[in-house]
């Protein structure tokens, strides 16, 4: 406790270099409150809300710092309670001094309203965090959300079912590190199992996209905030997608792909890293059999012969502009939540990616994670092999584009009810996949 201690007061040295010229506005007798929303769980003990009570305990009472946590929301929720808290809206808690949001929630909310993290934290500092996770927060030369965590999509699958196709077919996990052999296994599966669907997908769109930008795809979004559907490129990458959605090889989740993946409806899912928070450690069958998951997770695939791209997620900190005062106190919690064993201790309960690179660097030796505890070690073997073999890329900003994209998902939900009926009464697989592209087009 007291390594802690200390390495939090360099830290606050180390904010503030100019300490021995300018006094801290922190008074440990006439402490400063600040109010904080974040999206980490509505439940009381959540690890946020045990975080804050801990900093209160330690470096905020030591320094004159108090967090409260005034609102908690969903990640999609909060950048509309903020606008309108920052409006004045009665039914609202006031504005709050620290809370979490994507950055185009904070764009939302105004670059000239918020503190920029750059100011806060020495390049030194900056460059212990992995720099892309830095980039997703940025606008206009400004760093508007501080990461935190980061989550990424991975491959996760029912490893007792996939060993008995493995022993059936000599199949591979090998086979699926890229989108050929993935989408080759996909139909595989289908044909070693009669007909079942082997993976369910939760952001398929996104797969389409860093599949297509592997593959040398450029500028494929229009000035409104859809896709360039004369791109040629991206265009395949979709009807790749759409062939094996057709054919049931893969699905669209129903929600979450984890629900799918627990009954055996299907023995993969491609969806987020923090997914792993829900699945069971056994497999309930829809005819009453359970055997253990045996959860194995795998990288995203890649296309072969090309640099890897995966995305990023996830919200970061914000801290809204007042006075020099709250911006120090903010400054204080927010470099002492991030600090690297810190930040390894809060992400390995959640299932999200450490943005320390020293957090990361850190995460083989680990020995605290949840139980089943195979099950992320697997998950962060993944995610440092994807932190060291792939480019993170940021996710599409424009306003109301996941608006489109959940309208695009529920028509492609329902329309692959009906695609093992309409292919076998004849229709032509190509057909249906166009179909599903002028879907597409028809979103912009």
């Amino acid at each position: 406790m007291k390594l802690r201690f200390f390495a939090a007061l360099l830290a606050v040295m180390m904010i503030f270099p100019l300490a021995g010229c300018e006094k801290s506005l922190l008074n440990k007798n006439d402490p400063v409150t600040l109010a904080f929303w974040h999206v980490y769980g509505e439940q009381s003990g959540s690890p946020m809300d045990e975080l804050v009570d801990e900093f209160n305990r330690t470096v905020g009472a030591e320094k004159g710092v108090r967090v409260t946590v005034t609102g908690t929301s969903s990640a999609s929720q909060i950048g509309a309670f903020l606008l309108q808290a920052q409006a004045g809206g009665s039914e609202l808690p006031e504005m709050p001094d620290v809370f979490t949001c994507h950055i185009g929630d904070a764009l939302s909310l105004g670059a000239e309203n918020l503190l920029d993290w750059n100011d806060l934290f020495t390049e030194k500092e900056r460059e212990e965090f992995v720099s892309g996770f830095l980039d997703d927060g940025t606008a206009d030369g400004k760093l508007l959300v501080f990461p935190m965590s980061k989550s990424t999509h991975v491959l996760m699958l029912n490893g007792s079912a996939f060993d008995r196709f493995s022993a059936a077919t000599g199949t591979q996990y090998s086979d699926l590190a890229t989108w050929e052999g993935f989408y080759q296994t996909a139909g595989a599966f289908y044909d070693y199992s009669g007909g079942k669907t082997f993976c369910a997908m939760d952001y398929p769109i996104r797969a389409v996209e860093l599949r297509a930008m592997e593959q040398g795809a450029e500028d494929f979004y229009t000035e409104d905030g859809w896709y360039d559907t004369d791109n040629a490129i991206f265009k395949e990458s979709w009807l790749e997608f759409a062939r094996a959605l057709v054919q049931g090889h893969i699905q669209m989740s129903d929600l979450y792909s984890n629900t799918q993946v627990m009954t055996g409806e299907t023995i993969s899912g491609i969806g987020s890293s923090a997914a792993i928070l829900y699945y069971n450690d056994k497999v309930s069958y829809l005819d009453g059999t359970v055997e253990p998951m045996n959860l194995q997770v795998l990288p995203m695939p890649k296309t072969n012969g090309t640099d890897a791209l995966m995305t990023q997620a996830g919200v970061g900190l914000c801290a809204y502009k007042t006075d020099e005062q709250r911006a120090e106190a903010a400054s204080l919690f927010v470099h002492w939540l991030t600090e690297p064993e810190r930040n390894l201790d809060f992400v390995a309960k959640t299932g999200y990616m450490p943005v320390r690179n020293g957090a990361f660097d850190a995460v083989e030796d680990y020995a605290d994670f949840p139980e089943p505890q195979q099950a992320y070690q697997n998950l962060y073997a993944a995610l440092n092999t994807m932190r060291q073999e792939y480019t993170p890329v940021s996710e599409p900003r424009f306003s109301g584009y996941y608006g489109k994209v959940s309208a695009l998902y529920d028509a492609l939900r329902e329309a692959q009810k009906d695609y093992p009926a309409r292919l076998a009464n004849g229709e032509n697989m190509d057909d249906l996949a166009n179909e599903t592209w002028t879907l597409l087009c028809s979103m912009g």
